[in-house]
């Protein structure tokens, strides 16, 4: 009896070290000197990057939002003359558990939107400014528009992330949605819905890849291109990731794919009292992860967004220098 209980309870033991998930890497402790950063009312740090013209002179203040894997040091594809010619300020950071900014364990949608102003208020920035985020790292966009409207410019989501579980889209369109993913994503994504103190095991065990393995399931060629030039500095991605994966990028999954407090088509048009600005969503027709169709029932419900489609185009839009300042452009517009 006695060998049966120390048996299950080795088992166990076993257990739980595999679904629990590793505290984040300790930063150096000069990290400070190592990029700027700004201390939250909670005693978290942020770290930041700013590009442009000074703010006190910008016309046009733009927050950008990183997307998965990514970090600060995301390559803008922009002149100089572009940004002299608008005005441009742009402010860059680390999402909580990215490159230099503090991990949040609780991280959710909720809690990135008061980072996002809370930052923009530590540097005096300015009451208003636009965000734009990219990818799964538009998901606080959303956020911004539900929870600090009062404090948009405007704001822009490029090829967007979509919540299979979203309340109040049709079924049918989330169920295509979710099924035009490779089945390893498709099962990555419900672990993250249903099961999320399971996620760390299910993305590090050794039995079956949690994720496609071939490229081609979700990117274009011209993706895979563009994926490589972005990546091809091995220290950009050691740098987003310094903290361990399961603070960055499983976090950023399971906020993603959480239950939300709201859904967006019941989001309300924050410059409809004459207030100037405008949001914008970018749908590149080849993309092979985000749904058209999707994107366009948001816009048919929430006919204040302005939607705009790209031919030959795939998921990585933003990094094609082309489409990224005719993004810029409109968002200045």
């Amino acid at each position: 009896m006695l060998l049966l209980v120390m048996a299950v309870c080795l088992i166990g033991y076993h257990v739980y070290k595999s679904i629990k998930p590793p505290p984040p890497i300790p930063l150096p402790e000069n990290v400070s000197e190592i990029c700027p950063r700004v201390k939250l009312n909670d005693g978290r740090y942020l770290a930041y990057r700013e590009l442009g013209l000074p703010k006190d002179r910008a016309k046009n203040k733009i927050i950008i939002i990183h997307g998965y894997g990514s970090s600060k040091l995301v390559d803008l594809k922009i002149t100089q003359e572009m940004i002299d010619e608008f005005e441009i300020y742009f402010l860059l950071f680390d999402r909580a558990g990215y490159g230099e900014s503090d991990a949040y364990p609780s991280r959710t949608i909720k809690t990135d939107t008061y980072d996002i102003e809370e930052l923009a208020d530590k540097l005096q920035i300015g009451p208003k400014f636009h965000v734009l985020g990219m990818s799964l790292g538009a998901y606080p966009v959303y956020g911004c528009l539900k929870y600090i409207p009062h404090r948009l410019s405007g704001a822009t989501l490029v090829a967007p992330l979509l919540n299979f579980w979203w309340s109040r889209m049709p079924q049918n369109l989330l169920s295509e949605a979710l099924k035009k993913l490779p089945i390893q994503n498709q099962w990555t994504f419900r672990v993250a819905h249903y099961l999320p103190w399971l996620l760390y095991w299910w993305l590090t065990q050794k039995w079956f890849s949690p994720f496609s393995q071939n490229p081609l399931t979700t990117m274009t060629e011209r993706d895979i291109e563009l994926a490589d030039k972005h990546t091809k500095h091995s220290y950009i991605k050691e740098s987003a990731l310094r903290q361990g994966e399961y603070v960055s990028m499983q976090r950023d999954i399971i906020a993603s794919f959480e239950n939300w407090e709201f859904d967006p088509t019941e989001l309300l048009n924050p410059f409809s009292d004459g207030n100037e600005g405008s949001v914008h969503i970018w749908c590149a027709l080849e993309d092979k992860q985000i749904l058209r169709e999707a994107l366009l029932y948001i816009c048919d419900k929430l006919p204040w967004i302005k939607l705009h489609q790209v031919p030959e185009a795939g998921h990585l839009i933003i990094h094609e220098k082309q489409h990224f300042e005719n993004i810029i452009k409109t968002a200045c517009s």
